[in-house]
């Protein structure tokens, strides 16, 4: 707060004289905003000189319009005037410095910070869609007989590789591609994925594609948020994007394969609540920065809001395969195993909640050998009721389970496997095989 300014004298009546000399005004001064001594005072003159009456009878000199009262209380006004637009000044700064201005300025009677924020995010989901959509693609089969099927994929290499589900593909006896642009080129299967429902398909002869940045799931985190785009209801819905979030992470399912009704059991998946619908089946699921999380590949027809996909981790390995020209191949050990957490290992008092316990029940719920029979685990001497531990160091839980840790390694390499049993630790080293085609 600033200090009062000297006291003006008095004032006084002008003496008679006999010509006019304008009478002198007092001359407020206020301290710099700065606070510094020696500063210069405001102006000397606020407003223009007051008007005077003219020489009265007698030749008496006028004075001052009004009464000198009432300019003492015109400069008195001006000053309160000038405080408070320095008080007012004073507060919009402090708001500034606090950030309450931050974000784009809004028009008379429009938008708001919020608004702004909304608009910022709305723009960046616009932009990981149009990243990720330019590299997704329709795929249309026929399998010969006049049957047609409709599912997506993503193009992850420009010389022409996509990435789609196995039952989109298998079975077909001509592929055809459409791109985002809306040109139709033709396609062949490369591979089936022997693990999952996946599988890698080429384009020949396709020039100016697009690939899609692909992402990381081991870093997906519940409640952030997950988009969809595939073919929904068929050819004429290419490119159809859904939005909602991560639901959970880990998740066991059993689909028909191939077509043939039979179950296979598919581990370790993203649900998340972005809609799915048939023809969805292959496409990306992205996360907000456009990069590729997962392989949409399921959804639940008796509840709403629940769909899969693949975590985009497990297919990077044959991915690099058909990059390599390699045959797909996925390591096998030959052991069924549960994952561990506290609720399991509360249901049957293990002495671990964490890591994946080689266990196996038969139709009646009794527990019977897990390990196959001259599998590479039988090999190394890993036992029913064992629980493995670490693969290569690396911890088994929740977000890391088996299969995904096991899938980093080509068939043939020797890994170290930790092992829990009888209370203490133990380490044992197994050579991976080739998993098996009807491998379950």
């Amino acid at each position: 707060m600033s200090e009062p300014g000297p006291q003006a004298e008095p004032w006084a009546e002008p003496a008679q004289v006999s010509r006019f000399e304008p009478m002198p005004q007092p001359r407020w001064q206020t301290r710099a905003l700065t606070g510094e001594p020696g500063q210069p005072a405001t102006p000397e003159r606020w407003f223009e000189q007051a008007a005077v009456r003219p020489e009265g009878p007698g030749g008496s000199a006028g004075t001052p319009a009004g009464s000198a009262g009432r300019g003492f209380f015109i400069r008195l006004l001006a000053v309160c005037l000038l405080s408070a637009a320095i008080g007012t000044a004073g507060t919009l700064g402090a708001l500034g410095a606090a950030g309450a201005f931050n974000g784009r300025s809004a028009a008379v009677g429009g938008g708001s910070g919020a608004a702004s924020a909304i608009d910022q995010s709305s723009s960046a989901l616009v932009a990981a869609v149009a990243r990720a959509g330019s590299a997704t693609v329709q795929i249309a089969t026929q399998d010969g007989t006049g049957n047609t099927a409709v599912g997506a994929g993503t193009i992850f290499d420009v010389r022409g590789w996509i990435l789609t589900n196995k039952h989109v593909v298998s079975g077909a006896k001509t592929i055809t591609i459409r791109l985002s642009d809306d040109r139709r080129v033709s396609g062949r299967v490369y591979g089936l994925d022997t693990l999952t429902d996946l599988a890698i398909v080429k384009m020949d002869n396709v020039l100016d594609v697009f690939a899609a940045p692909i992402g990381d799931s081991s870093s997906v985190q519940v409640g952030q948020p997950a988009i969809a785009i595939g073919s929904p209801l068929g050819l004429a819905y290419p490119n159809s994007v859904s939005e909602g979030i991560v639901s959970a992470l880990g998740r066991d399912i059993s689909v028909a394969s191939d077509g043939t009704g039979t179950a296979a059991g598919l581990h370790g998946l993203i649900q998340t609540d972005a809609a799915l619908n048939p023809g969805n089946s292959g496409g990306p699921l992205i996360d907000s920065a456009g990069r590729v999380i997962g392989v949409t590949t399921a959804s639940d027809v008796a509840a709403q809001g629940i769909g899969f996909a693949i975590p985009i981790n497990i297919a990077k390995p044959i991915m690099q395969q058909a990059l390599a020209g390699e045959t797909l191949s996925r390591p096998f050990i030959g052991i069924t195993y549960e994952l561990l957490n506290r609720g399991v290992a509360a249901q049957y008092s293990l002495p671990l909640d964490h890591g994946a316990w080689v266990h196996k029940l038969d139709s009646s719920g009794g527990s019977i050998e897990a390990v196959t029979a001259g599998s590479p685990a039988s090999a190394a001497g890993i036992q029913t009721g064992d629980i493995v531990t670490s693969v290569e160091g690396q911890a088994v839980d929740q977000l890391h389970p088996l299969e995904e840790l096991l899938v980093q390694y080509v068939p043939g390499r020797t890994i170290s496997l930790q092992l829990f049993r009888n209370g203490s630790y133990q380490t044992v080293q197994v050579t991976l095989g080739t998993r098996p085609e009807n491998a379950g």
